[in-house]
């Protein structure tokens, strides 16, 4: 299964619904990078995503965006090979 980072704040129910159809997905472990915590976090997530908001979400090295986009991903079969498992 390919690793899965997520940028997230502690206060953050975007952050909690990604991680909640990532663990449905079979995802165990998320690398979770809390850039409420970490301004220098902050600033390389906007870097490498062009984006300012959280959830930011990697599976491998693939940016996947945003919790709708993930969403989204998943609603067209996208996600569970990507995560590098077959579709059930």
């Amino acid at each position: 299964m390919s690793s899965v980072t997520m940028y997230t704040t502690q206060v953050c129910p975007f952050c909690v619904r990604a991680k909640a159809l990532l663990k449905q997905r079979g995802v165990e472990q998320i690398n979770e990078i809390r850039i409420d915590l970490d301004p220098v976090q902050r600033q390389h997530m906007m870097e490498i995503t062009g984006r300012r908001t959280v959830p930011q979400i990697f599976i491998g090295e693939t940016h996947v965006g945003g919790c709708d986009d993930l969403i989204a991903l998943d609603q067209r079969g996208g996600l569970l090979p990507l995560l590098g498992q077959a579709a059930n």
